[in-house]
């Protein structure tokens, strides 16, 4: 793992988020993380290859993939299908606590034969973004229990290995109940274009940038270009453009030491002042208190 980037979303040339796995010689990460308001990995829209599953162990938080928020309760667990837009959220000032993993489905694919029969039926089904477990799913027990036993297994390629095929079986169970949904080519096209617009906007974001720039990268209108950013990111493009950019400034201030000037003319911003004002709007903080916090507690503000 690299520490460098823990708490930060990378992003690769197509936007899809980079993964920090445990080993960069086995594709799996697993953390026992926390959400409270104002930290950096919260509210930041991300899509990758990757299996994404959270389980609570204390508190609740909201999980919003593709635009619906899910509500997630101490013992819940939720499967993330590969290449979905999602995001997690604080749902009041209590702090959350959870085990994440995060694993690439290159793991199960043993062979093409299970690749075809029991991996490609799950990953390539665009309508099955979630899976989430909770009381009514007679697998949640099981599945929590999985979840709790990787922090202790995490450096293990080998255990991580058999407990995600423990894993799998119980997502290929609950998805043969639910039955498999026909596909929504719409649905599908106005993901593909959000994707785009983030894209965008994250080679651009030192530029000015303009909605109808944004709306003409994905070749959408800019009222479509609004309608997508608010159901699946839950804020405006404009909006999203200044949270992107804040999230730049907090990356800077965690890994240089450049002055604040610098460091506004590298993130889009026209001035320190208007600089310090976004950020605090996102962060709850000032680029110079925020900085301080992180060099005497890097776990405090991001990792």
């Amino acid at each position: 793992m690299k520490k460098e980037v823990m708490g930060l979303i990378v992003k690769r040339d197509d936007g899809s988020e980079i993964i920090n796995y445990d080993d960069p010689a086995f594709p799996s990460y697993v953390y026992e993380g926390w959400i409270c308001p104002n930290v950096t990995w919260a509210r930041v829209p991300a899509f990758h290859e990757d299996i994404e599953m959270m389980t609570i162990t204390e508190g609740s938080v909201g999980y919003v993939v593709n635009g619906k928020t899910i509500i997630l309760h101490e013992g819940d667990t939720i499967f993330i299908n590969s290449n979905q837009i999602h995001y997690t959220t604080w749902l009041s000032e209590e702090t959350c606590k959870y085990v994440i993993f995060i694993f690439h489905p290159s793991i199960i694919s043993s062979t093409l034969a299970v690749e075809m029969s029991a991996v490609l039926p799950i990953i390539d089904n665009r309508e099955l973004s979630y899976i989430r477990f909770r009381d009514i799913n007679e697998s949640t027990e099981e599945m929590h229990r999985l979840m709790l036993s990787l922090p202790n297994i995490r450096r293990d390629p080998f255990a991580v290995t058999k407990t995600v095929y423990s894993i799998w079986d119980l997502i290929l169970k609950q998805t043969s109940a639910f039955g498999l949904l026909e596909t929504d080519d719409t649905s599908d096209s106005h993901s593909r274009a959000l994707k785009n617009m983030m894209f965008y906007i994250q080679t651009e974001y030192k530029n000015p940038i303009t909605l109808d720039q944004i709306a003409k990268s994905a070749n959408i209108s800019k009222s479509l270009c609004n309608k997508l950013f608010r159901q699946y990111a839950q804020e405006s493009p404009v909006n999203y453009v200044m949270h992107f950019r804040a999230r730049k400034v907090a990356e800077y201030l965690r890994s240089s030491d450049m002055s604040l000037s610098e460091i506004a003319s590298l993130t889009g911003f026209s001035g320190v002042s208007y600089m310090s004002e976004i950020f605090r709007r996102f962060f709850g903080t000032s680029p110079l208190k925020y900085k301080k916090s992180w060099a005497q507690n890097p776990g405090a503000t991001g990792e």
